[in-house]
């Protein structure tokens, strides 16, 4: 075996592994909210006190500066967005890293275990890993955010009446979030805990309010504030509201419980359309190695490409394509 591969893929194994100690060291958003929103004063740092890796690499100037370059293009500050919406205390540069790092070590990978699996030492597989590195942290922060939205709009509604609760008990609408904040949990408290510090940090409760809307980007969470907004202006009765709003919310989360209960079996059949073939090729290429070789030899060929690489892609988007389908048809708003 060339050494070429072994030392490029032990280059990227060093890289993934600093990232992930620095990601391990790495203060949390909130905490370094509180040094801030927090009026004790704070200890100063011991000068002699040792640093570990983790924290050397947070402190460099190089990478504070490639941060901020980042951080002022329009797709940076994007990108920290979503990051904040999966509620990742990452840094662009460092998300970057690591898709890169998924990139080109899942194809490298597969080249040293090509001695090992047969089915590895494919260029098609080599291609299936390098699409596998650039779309899987794509899709597994996806689905983080819509995990995280879906937490937080199935408890969005009994938040919104302990909010109801609280202001006519004769709170304030800062101290019913307070109380959110101790009584419940995340992602419920995390988001109003940022409200909270952000107005204590100077910032308008609308501005703040806003600021969390953009986060979250729940419809229920932005009907509340606008509500909120509307109530600061003119006024009315904020706890009447609040209770319509919730009623509201919970009608809504009942109609798509219902929906995605009827859609059961048309989702499962798009998850069947979509990675049923993928399996079989993948069974049948460890059972037996050489009963896809045919599709890659030449002749037959066509544009230079053996015509079974290209009836396997045609396949390949035309199942993209029912799966998509099939995901469209069944996505019912409410």
């Amino acid at each position: 075996m060339e050494i070429l591969p072994l030392l490029i893929a032990a280059l990227a194994a060093v890289a993934v592994l600093l990232i992930f100690m620095g990601l391990s060291t790495r203060s949390d958003v909130s905490a370094r909210l509180e040094r801030y929103a927090s009026t004790a004063p704070t200890a100063e740092p011991d000068a002699k006190q040792r640093q570990n890796l983790g924290e050397l690499l947070q402190s460099s100037a190089a990478l504070a500066s490639i941060n901020r370059v980042v951080e002022r293009r329009d797709w940076g500050a994007n990108m920290s967005r979503e990051l904040a919406r999966a509620d990742l205390a990452l840094k662009p540069t460092e998300w970057l890293a690591i898709r890169l790092a998924a990139l080109i070590g899942i194809p490298l990978l597969m080249v040293l275990l090509s001695p090992v699996v047969a089915i590895f030492s494919n260029p098609l597989a080599w291609l299936l890993g390098l699409l596998l590195g650039f779309f899987v942290p794509r899709i597994w922060l996806n689905r983080r955010k819509s995990g995280r939205l879906k937490a937080f709009n199935s408890r969005l509604a009994d938040t919104i009446t302990l909010l109801a609760n609280s202001l006519r008990a004769g709170s304030s609408f800062l101290q019913s979030l307070e109380m959110v904040v101790r009584e419940s949990e995340p992602p419920i408290s995390t988001e109003f805990s940022r409200v909270i510090r952000e107005v204590n940090l100077g910032l308008s409760l609308e501005q703040a309010l806003t600021n969390t809307t953009r986060r979250v980007r729940s419809d229920d969470l932005d009907l509340m504030t606008t509500a909120i907004i509307i109530h600061s202006q003119v006024g009315g009765n904020l706890a009447e509201i609040l209770d319509s709003i919730a009623f509201t919310i919970r009608e809504r989360v009942r109609i798509k419980g219902e929906i995605k209960t009827l859609t059961a079996q048309q989702r499962m059949s798009g998850y069947v359309v979509g990675f049923l073939p993928i399996a079989l090729v993948v069974v049948i290429s460890v059972m037996a190695p050489n009963f896809m070789e045919p599709m890659f030899s030449t002749p037959p060929e066509m544009l230079g490409v053996p015509l079974g690489m290209i009836i396997l892609g045609a396949g390949g988007i035309m199942m993209a394509i029912g799966f998509a389908a099939i995901r469209r048809i069944v996505d019912i708003e409410v």
